[in-house]
């Protein structure tokens, strides 16, 4: 490096009159230089003059603080002034702006006279340097003979030669530092590539001159893979610590999981490389059955013999992504489908039915990119199907089929259409909650859009209602073989069970009218489909449908912050349900402000908080704690009245309302309800596995302990009541369960039914009043029968929202229980699998596991106790969790894509569908 120097000066004193540095940016030949040298050096001479001319410029208005930031904006020049945008020039020179903007107005239009211009600027330089900036050459000469030297003369030239500055002026001249220009990028795969591979590609680094530059960490390269609003990790190592040769390449990697077109940037420092962003696309990979859907899936098809019926696969990859086809490709390959008869002695066997029975063909459409399955029966009857693609069963490829002769589907969809729904039929009464009544009982089966009522006739012409179940996808039947021994030889015996109430045991000539009735009214309900997203579309749309005549003008209200509750009641109190679909434009009195919708959202979120937050009183939670779910108040404050729980129920319909009309106007229940509130707001029985979920400390210290032991060696007696104590310990009233419940021990055959009864009393019954002022105010805004298609999980998905979850906050505050080789390679599974979760997927993981998607406000930290993943002493069986102590139990698989499908399973599994079994 000295000799360069020297070699340096022997060429510089060759150029007459060089004393000054502003000198440097006016170089004359340099015979002494070899050619290429001598282009870099004059090309570094113009670049210098350039900057020292912008300088000047800058200087003149007093602007010449902002020149090191014009210059990372890549402004190096006059000419460049006129291109730089005006929202970057406010970003630069901020309460500066307006004498920036003067001076750029200042210079001239055309290009002779801001030639002439930039000579007088320059001139101003040389001047100014003959005064400030001036430096011998034998002082040069002196500095250049060290190295020291050179860091001296780097230093000093560094104002003048930003963004270079970094560089000495050594290396600028020969050219001896990265340039990113120069940098070369080979990427290691073709495009379009399939999705799911980690690829690789290399960039290799050069310095001005075309030298290899050796790439360290403190060189700032960067990569960032976009794919629009989806950022991918990436993994880059520089060089190779074992091959000098790659000092100078840097290897990055990443896998792709969702098809589509992505950019990468590859940038050092704030610079992008030679090409870059750069854009390629990734495609969907082969069909995976696990993924692959039945379009506008329904558990129950209802279809006419001997008439064609379609459904429609949409072929999709191992993340979910639409399977692409080319011409020469058959896509229908690989896929077939089982049919076995319900209700026949030959179920059992597992046998399909005969080929005659039934035909099947499949087809693609080019258009729509599905394939389409053609279903005729021959015969009616009910039919159990499944879907396969290369012998796996379909993501919801399993479903019943209830085939009907030509004139009982026109009586179906005749029942469907009609408005008048007091459709009944004969059956008999057989069997209930699993035994067999001795003397079959003659009922009738009324089948509406919102019920099944079973009623039998007092003398023969009094209707007595025996049971009722709701028309919703909780209400299964379930088909038995014919020919059973009852007496006497019954067909078509079928169950009704919907997990709440005892399970009903039923025969009837109509039983297939019966089942696909109701089935039809179901699907009619929800849309035609029971995926979450379909019914969530439905529900909307008959939202607004309902609302139609109700216009969504603007409709001013005030309220005090500090009475926020009580102002906002009053406010309310003579609002008709058009008022209630208006578009409330807060004002909070005291304050200034317009409402262009931010103080609407800030409303709603006051409101909720003052609603469903314990500490207010109207709802109360089991236990305390912030994670705590929340449940009506039977003992709520004195000031607290019924009509607060019906304002609570149109603020949550006005919520559901307002998100139907979607965009800004979407607003969500900032709430943690407990499930059996949920559920009795869709007109479900609540039973003791709510305890779990709702009450955690009663469940552990007693409802669990009367579960797992035999109550009839338990020294303590147990009656059918409930003892009520207040805060001090004192029993306040004693509670029949059932009647005469004082008086009726509770054995171990009965413990189940008291466990029922002291489900329905505290979560249900001494709530009841509460519940029904509640539901009014939300049944005035949204019928009951929309909100009955969803289970309790789905509605609050719909209430709440999914949330935003962050996975770095869930990987610091959780806890694991176990530390085996193969239970630590599952826990890496699980967060590759929980890394590739929807937002919809993570709620119902947290559904699963702590019973509720809503996470505390402090995220993941505040939930008491913390989320524990824990190894299950089993291989192969579906994960298992434990609301109560918020544990997810995961068992030992074979690989990762068993793990994934048994957890996908586990979280989703019986949340949704009607079906036959």
């Amino acid at each position: 490096m000295i000799a360069w120097a020297l070699g340096l000066g022997e060429a510089l004193r060759g150029c007459q009159g060089i004393s000054q540095l502003a000198q440097c940016g006016q170089l004359g030949e340099l015979p002494e230089l070899p050619a290429p040298d001598e282009q870099r050096l004059q090309k570094a001479a113009l670049l210098l003059q350039q900057r020292l001319v912008l300088r000047q410029w800058l200087a003149k208005y007093a602007l010449q603080t902002y020149y090191p930031k014009l210059l990372s904006l890549e402004v190096a020049s006059l000419e460049d002034v006129y291109w730089l945008e005006d929202n970057k020039a406010k970003q630069v020179f901020n309460k500066d702006f307006p004498r920036w903007s003067s001076a750029r107005q200042s210079l001239p239009i055309s290009k002779q006279r801001l030639e002439t211009l930039k000579a007088d600027l320059w001139s101003e330089v040389v001047k100014n340097s003959n005064h400030q900036d001036a430096w011998t050459w034998g002082g040069m000469l002196v500095v250049s003979v060290s190295v020291a030297g050179l860091v001296t003369l780097a230093a000093m030239t560094q104002p003048s030669l930003a963004p270079e500055a970094k560089h000495s002026l050594l290396q600028y001249v020969t050219g001896k530092y990265l340039l990113p220009s120069n940098c070369k990028v080979n990427f290691q795969w073709s495009c379009p590539h399939p999705v799911g591979h980690t690829v690789c590609f290399t960039v290799q680094f050069y310095q001005r001159n075309g030298q290899p530059y050796p790439i360290c960490d403190t060189d700032n390269f960067t990569v960032d893979v976009c794919g629009g609003s989806r950022k991918l990790a990436v993994i880059t190592e520089l060089g190779s610590p074992t091959d000098p040769n790659s000092a100078n390449v840097a290897k990055v990697k990443f896998t792709v999981r969702h098809a589509g077109q992505y950019r990468i940037s590859v940038m050092v420092g704030n610079q992008h490389v030679a090409g870059s962003p750069f854009m390629t696309v990734f495609v969907a990979g082969p069909a995976y059955a696990q993924r692959t859907i039945v379009v506008r899936h329904c558990s129950t098809v209802v279809c006419t013999a001997n008439v064609a019926h379609l459904l429609y696969i949409e072929p999709r990859d191992e993340y979910s992504n639409i399977c692409r086809y080319s011409s020469s490709d058959d896509p229908t390959e690989g896929y077939t489908v089982n049919i076995r008869q319900l209700g026949t002695q030959s179920q059992d066997s597992n046998l399909d039915i005969d080929a005659e029975n039934f035909t099947t063909s499949l087809d693609y459409d080019w258009e729509s990119q599905r394939v389409s399955v053609q279903l005729k029966f021959v015969r009616e009857g009910c039919y159990h199907a499944t879907m396969y693609y290369r012998g796996t069963e379909l993501h919801n490829g399993d479903f019943d089929i209830i085939v009907l002769n030509s004139i009982d589907s026109t009586l179906v969809h005749k029942n469907v259409a009609s408005k008048n729904h007091n459709v009944c039929y004969d059956a008999k009464l057989v069997g209930l909650n699993g035994e067999r009544i001795s003397k079959p009982k003659k009922v009738l089966c009324y089948v509406s859009p919102k019920q099944l009522i079973i009623k039998e006739l007092i003398l023969k012409f009094i209707p007595k209602r025996l049971f009722t179940f709701r028309l919703c996808p909780s209400t299964k039947f379930n088909f038995h073989s014919e020919s059973l021994k009852l007496g006497e030889n019954y067909s078509n015996v079928f169950t009704i069970d919907d997990g709440c109430q005892p399970k009903i045991e039923l025969v009837s000539k109509e039983r297939n009218v019966i089942a696909a009735t109701f089935a039809q009214f179901l699907l009619k309900n929800m849309g035609g489909s029971e995926t979450f997203k379909d019914k969530q579309d439905f529900f909307y749309h008959e939202v607004r449908k309902f609302h139609q005549k109700h216009y969504h003008e603007k409709l001013s209200m005030k309220v005090n912050r500090d009475k926020l509750l009580d102002s906002s009641i009053k406010a309310t109190k003579n609002f008709s349900v058009s008022d209630w679909c208006r578009n409330f434009e807060i004002t909070f009195q005291g304050e200034q402000g317009i409402d262009w919708g931010g103080l609407r959202r800030e409303w709603f979120e006051l409101i909720c908080a003052q609603l469903f937050d314990a500490k207010y009183g109207l709802f109360t939670s089991f236990h305390e704690g912030q994670q705590s779910l929340v449940h009506p108040n039977p003992q709520r404050p004195q000031h607290l009245k019924l009509r607060h729980y019906e304002f609570a129920g149109k603020v949550v319909g006005k919520c559901l309302y307002e998100s139907a009309l979607g965009g800004s106007y979407r607003q969500l229940v900032r709430a943690r309800f407990t499930r059996s509130f949920l559920a009795q707001v869709i007109g479900l029985r609540v039973h003791y596995k709510y305890f779990e979920q709702d009450d955690p400390d009663l469940y552990l210290s007693k409802i669990k302990y009367l579960l797992e032991n035999n109550i009839d060696e338990i020294e303590t007696e147990l009656y059918f009541v409930e003892e009520q104590y207040d805060s001090s310990g004192q029993l306040i009233k004693t509670v029949e369960l059932i009647p005469n419940g004082s008086k009726i021990k509770v054995l171990n055959c009965t413990k189940l039914q008291y466990l029922d009864a002291l489900a329905q009393y505290k979560l249900a019954t001494s709530i009841k009043d509460e519940i029904e002022a509640f539901l009014k105010g939300l049944n005035e805004l949204i019928p009951d029968n929309l909100l009955s298609i969803f289970d309790e999980n789905e509605l609050e998905l719909l209430l709440c929202g999914t949330g935003q979850y962050s996975i770095s906050d869930f990987k610091s505050h959780h806890v694991v229980n176990g530390n085996s080789p193969e239970f630590r390679r599952i826990v890496g599974w699980f967060w590759a699998a929980v890394g590739n979760f929807t937002q919809e997927e993570m709620a119902r993981l947290l559904q699963f596991t702590t019973g509720c998607s809503q996470l505390p406000p402090g995220g993941f930290k505040e939930l008491t106790p913390r989320f524990q993943i824990t190894a299950a002493p089993t291989f192969g069986n579906l994960p298992t969790a434990h609301t109560c102590f918020n544990q997810l139990c995961l068992p030992d698989y074979d690989c990762y894509e068993h793990f994934e499908k048994a957890l996908l399973l586990a979280i989703s599994e019986g949340t949704e569908g009607f079906g036959m079994v």
